[in-house]
C-alpha cells in the first residue's frame, strides 16, 4: 500500500534527476540501479527497520552493507549484499537504514525507501520500526 505522506521536494528531486527519463517500470529500475550504484559509498553500517519473509535479518539487526546485488537480482526491487554467518547474502535495501555519518549515502536510501513505498510499496504504513534495538551479535 502506497504512503499518504508526500514530500514534493523529495519527489522533485527524484524525478528529475533520478529517473528523469526513465518510463516505463524496467527504465525506473535500472535508472534506480544506477543512481544507487553511483551514490552509496561501500561498504556502510546499516541497521535492519523492518521485517521481510525474503530476508534473515530482523528489526534491529546491525550489519555491514558491502556492494549492491547483481543488477540481474534487482529486477523489480533493489538487493544489497552483507556479510551474513561467514557468507555473503543479498538482502532488500528497504529492509535498511544506513547508520553511517555519510549524508549521500542516507539521502540515497531514504529517496529510494519513500519512492519504493510511493510507487510500488508492499508495506502498508507502521510496519517499518526505526526505535533503537541492541544488536544480538549474529
Amino acid at each position: 500500500m502506497a504512503n499518504a505522506r508526500r514530500n514534493k521536494e523529495r519527489e522533485e528531486r527524484i524525478n528529475m534527476e533520478i529517473i528523469v527519463d526513465a518510463y516505463t517500470p524496467e527504465e525506473q529500475d535500472l535508472a534506480w540501479y544506477s543512481y544507487l550504484s553511483s551514490a552509496l559509498q561501500f561498504p556502510f553500517a546499516a541497521r535492519c527497520t523492518t521485517f521481510r519473509l525474503i530476508s534473515p535479518l530482523e528489526p534491529g539487526k546491525k550489519v555491514e552493507v558491502l556492494e549492491m546485488a547483481p543488477e540481474e537480482e534487482c529486477n523489480s526491487e533493489i538487493f544489497v549484499v552483507i556479510r551474513w554467518q561467514k557468507r555473503e547474502l543479498g538482502v532488500p535495501l528497504m529492509q535498511l537504514k544506513c547508520t553511517d555519518d555519510d549524508e549521500e549515502t542516507q539521502q540515497a536510501i531514504e529517496d529510494w525507501r519513500y519512492w519504493f513505498n510511493q510507487h510500488r510499496g508492499d508495506e502498508e504504513e507502521g510496519d517499518e520500526d526505526d526505535g533503537e534495538y541492541e544488536d544480538d551479535d549474529e
